[in-house]
């Protein structure tokens, strides 16, 4: 099976968006503790304080502090008590992706249309004031015990969401220039690609843009098999991972054993900038994968001209791939954490819609040197 490509379907007249997205609201992630995961983000990614949630402002059971870089918003939230399902999801994933929240203009019409197609209902819909006026959200559940929020905030004018107090902080390191989610990327179990993909098709309407089956995404020793998903208007994308047979065992099933089950392995966030924002990270402690530097003795042969000097991309570690739209450049975290899980994309798109095909043999060989080094491969 070769990589295939869906062009763009437009829709008829009589065809209308059962859910339409505006884009990611912000993702969410249970942390074992939370005021220090959000002085880690601040320093090394660059993120400022923007508000709080916890015992001060009526909550007893847990702890929230949100984050924001230009449209990117994290929230990290941590449990108060051993007793807290908060406290159980921690136990079992470690740290990790709880929320993923999606903006849209009616988080009731999104919970019905998607609850009517078969999506399990997390959050029927509720609505939350204060002095700043009021806000909806409700939400359905995904892969794993990961969840869908549906956000409507048109009538909020406050901070972040009624429950939460502007954050105030003298401590707040520059930006790096990330900008906004670019998309988000799910890791399933075996033989459980294809049954979220319906998912997605047939409750959230998305479709699927782009595929890449074992030959596309393999080494001499592992491999994987990927289908990305997009909603109508493109502004949500989630890749789904599931692993392939292989030699040995792949970076999909290390996150799985590590991970207890199935998740967000990534999140990918995009700059205009892709040089100053690594180079910045770098300095801040954020390590990356090392490419080797065969890589970049034929890179240019495949991609053709770019508008930056190859080397700093090269000191760097940053991947070039080209479409028929453009180019792309794009780097990897190594995990954010002790267990070999969660890790962070930064991309750039020079008018590239793809996801970076033509560097998936170099990416996954400096994967599996981590694994093995792990003693995980």
């Amino acid at each position: 099976m070769e990589t295939t490509i869906a062009a763009p379907k437009a829709r008829s007249s009589a065809e209308t968006d059962f859910l339409p997205l505006q884009g990611t609201d912000y993702v969410e992630f249970y942390v074992g503790n939370a005021k220090q995961a959000a002085h880690f983000y601040k320093t090394a990614f660059g993120f400022q304080s923007l508000a709080y949630s916890g015992p001060e402002t009526g909550t007893k059971e847990k702890a929230s502090y949100v984050i924001r870089q230009n449209k990117l918003t994290f929230v990290l939230t941590t449990p108060l008590r051993s007793n807290n399902p908060i406290t159980e999801h921690i136990h079992k994933h470690g740290d990790g992706v709880k929320v993923l929240a999606l903006k849209v203009k009616d988080a009731t019409s999104a919970w019905e249309e998607t609850t009517k197609r078969g999506g399990k209902s997390y959050l029927e819909p509720v609505t939350l004031s204060d002095d700043d006026g009021e806000l909806v959200m409700s939400g359905i559940h995904t892969y794993g015990d990961t969840v869908h929020l549906f956000i409507e905030r048109g009538n909020y004018r406050g901070v972040f969401m009624p429950g939460f107090r502007k954050w105030e902080s003298a401590y707040n390191p520059p930006e790096t220039g990330l900008l906004y989610v670019d998309h988000c990327v799910g890791n399933v179990g075996w033989n459980q690609m294809n049954p979220w993909v319906k998912f997605y098709e047939e409750v959230m309407g998305f479709r699927n843009i782009l595929t890449f089956d074992d030959k596309d995404i393999s080494t001499e020793y592992s491999a994987l098999m990927s289908k990305v998903m997009s909603n109508g208007n493109g502004f949500v994308k989630f890749p789904i991972n599931e692993p392939a047979e292989g030699k040995k065992k792949s970076q999909v099933e290390e996150y799985l054993d590590f991970y207890n089950g199935e998740g967000v392995q990534h999140v990918a966030v995009a700059t205009n900038d892709i040089v100053k924002t690594v180079t910045d990270l770098q300095k801040r402690g954020v390590e990356f994968l090392k490419i080797p530097a065969s890589y970049y003795a034929t890179v240019l042969d495949r991609v053709g001209h770019i508008d930056e000097d190859l080397e700093p991309l090269q000191q760097l570690g940053i991947l070039i791939d080209r479409d028929e739209e453009g180019y792309l450049l794009q780097i990897f975290s190594k995990p954010v954490e002790d267990r070999p899980t969660l890790f962070f994309e930064i991309i750039q798109r020079k008018g590239a819609k793809s996801f970076g095909k033509g560097n998936f043999k170099a990416l996954f060989e400096a994967l599996e040197k981590e694994q093995d080094a792990r003693g995980n491969l």
